[in-house]
């Protein structure tokens, strides 16, 4: 028996299995939920210090980019050409390198003024150069038999189709304008650093083959171009059922439809009012093409020719429907 006034010793119960389980799942889950609670702090700390960063190289670039702007417009004014081309180069390489973290206006506002300083350039060149008069070659088809030879067209020195994006308001230096199912070339000695222009062409085929230093093609249907080196911007504007094989700094396509590209291009292309577009890689060759490129300035090693902006397509989670890229089994390898 136990003695009088001590206490009956206390009874605990055994947890059962499922209560016990129930005790070791719960503090499990809750340290799941802190760690989960955790990583999405950090997630959160990471992308504000990227937004962060990403807000510094936007400042430091509109900063650098308004300076070199000036500096090139300075000596446009009154200073050496050939310094303010070096100076503009390098402004194209600025905005080329710097796209990946701009928004897409700043993009936009930094190609405008390029191509306004390269109308600028060109202009200026224009005017201190003496008038020349130039000579452009037309290798025509052989006319069917028994049929009677068209007769030859005078060779123009220039087209004036007017002022585009980017050109001063007079006539550009060389090109070909308003021709009809023709075969027209142009080669290194008058392509060499000079604004090309190509308008109003029916089924033609062009082969430029030199170091142009910009290139304009308004307004063809039709038309194969097939174009060496250019050393700052190509303009597409207006175009119908042409394939266009170029290689430059920067590519701006307008108004443009049912078209095919093979680019060499550094900076990201643009398009803007287009549909039916397609991208290949550049594929062209002739003999020189590398003392183009070298002239040109252009990095071979450096192709975005599958990264196109499309300026009617806002969506970022959805690829634009208005271009493609060429599949390659379809890609065209032999051009001659």
């Amino acid at each position: 028996m136990e003695a009088a006034g001590e206490a009956p010793g206390a009874f605990v119960a055994p947890l059962q299995p499922e209560a016990a389980a129930a005790a070791v799942v719960l503090p499990e889950r809750l340290q799941r939920r802190e760690a989960e609670r955790q990583q999405g702090v950090e997630r959160q700390r990471q992308k504000k210090e990227a937004q962060v960063v990403k807000e510094e190289q936007s400042e430091f670039f509109v900063a650098a980019f308004a300076r070199e702007r000036e500096a090139v417009e300075a000596l446009l004014a009154a200073g050496p050409l050939e310094e303010a081309a070096a100076r503009l180069q390098g402004l194209q390489k600025l905005l080329t390198e710097s796209v990946r973290f701009l928004a897409p206006y700043e993009v936009r506002q930094g190609q405008e003024a390029v191509a306004r300083l390269q109308g600028d350039l060109a202009a200026r060149r224009q005017q201190l150069q003496p008038k020349k008069k130039f000579a452009f070659r037309a290798l025509r088809k052989e006319a069917a038999p028994g049929s009677e030879p068209r007769p030859a067209r005078p060779a123009a020195a220039a087209p004036d189709p007017g002022p585009a994006e980017g050109e001063p308001g007079g006539p550009p230096l060389c090109g070909f304008s308003g021709a009809e199912d023709e075969e027209l070339e142009l080669g290194p000695a008058e392509l060499l650093q000079r604004d090309v222009v190509l308008c109003g062409l029916r089924g033609c085929r062009v082969r430029l083959r030199g170091n142009a230093n910009t290139l304009r093609v308004r307004d063809c249907r039709g038309c194969t171009v097939l174009c060496g080196p250019v050393s700052t911007s190509a303009l597409v504007d207006g175009c119908s059922d042409c394939l266009l094989v170029l290689a430059c700094q920067q590519l701006r396509t307008h108004r443009t439809r049912d078209s095919r590209f093979y680019v060499q291009v550094t900076s990201r292309a643009v398009i803007e009012d287009c549909t039916q577009v397609s991208f290949a890689p550049y594929a062209w060759s002739y003999p020189g093409i590398d003392r183009d490129f070298e002239s040109s300035g252009l990095d071979r090693s450096r192709n975005n020719w599958n990264l196109v902006d499309d300026f009617d397509w806002l969506a970022t989670d959805k690829p634009s429907p208005n271009w493609s890229l060429i599949p390659a089994e379809e890609r065209i390898t032999s051009w001659d």
